[in-house]
């Protein structure tokens, strides 16, 4: 098992959404964290089909591990902006700017992005021992990087701090919620992407989560999501 502390000013984890509203997870997905991890590793999980405008998953040959999630201190605060989208529009909608924009996206609207701001995590990946050395030799420098910098779901949102840690300092690990909860309603549940397709939805996969109420050192079972492509 190898644990990361995670500290960052901004990130953003986004949910499949169009319109003028652009909302964000209320923490680090499952499978933002898996993403990076695979940053920090230098193993490629983009692929390019030749035919899809989407960036998809490599079909194969990603390693499979479990992932949990821990909040340490308050949880991060959700904020907005409004900024202008430069999109591809659906349909014609604008189709008379296309020759001019020569390639670039040509639509632009006013739209409102949340992000979450304050950030401290832990990120603890099981499962395979190999990611786990390859993920703690990109931390130390000896990783041949041709992924660009680790960043928290934006590029322009990088974190502060990464790094290994030995034994974690009590956390509220996030909880999988299920109709059999025998803690009934949980404060600040949330539902966060496991794995995402998308080319086809009906294949990405979410959860319930809650974070703990009382903070632990020990990662429960429940913390747990097997995150497999």
């Amino acid at each position: 098992m190898l644990i990361l502390r995670l500290d960052a000013p901004f990130g953003v984890f986004r949910t499949f959404t169009a319109g003028s509203f652009r909302p964000t997870a209320s923490f680090i997905t499952p499978s933002a964290a898996y993403g990076l991890l695979l940053n920090i590793a230098g193993i490629e999980m983009r692929h390019d089909n030749g035919k899809s405008v989407a960036t998809l998953i490599r079909p194969k040959g990603l390693p499979a591990v479990d992932i949990a999630l821990g909040a340490r201190g308050a949880l991060p605060r959700q904020q907005s902006m409004f900024q202008q989208l430069h999109n591809y529009p659906v349909g014609t909608s604008g189709k008379e700017h296309k020759a001019a924009a020569k390639g670039n996206k040509y639509n632009i609207t006013p739209t409102r992005r949340a992000f979450l701001s304050e950030i401290h995590a832990y990120i603890a990946v099981r499962g395979d021992e190999g990611l786990e050395e390859q993920v703690t030799k990109g931390l130390s420098g000896e990783t041949a990087r041709t992924y660009g910098l680790p960043f928290m779901g934006d590029n322009s949102f990088l974190p502060d701090r990464l790094e290994v840690v030995e034994q974690p300092e009590p956390a509220r690990w996030y909880e999988v919620v299920d109709e059999a909860d025998e803690d009934g309603v949980r404060e600040d549940i949330t539902r966060l992407t496991v794995i995402i397709d998308r080319i086809k939805m009906e294949n990405t996969r979410s959860a319930l989560f809650a974070p703990q109420q009382i903070p632990s050192a020990e990662i429960p079972e429940r913390a747990w999501v097997r995150v497999a492509y």
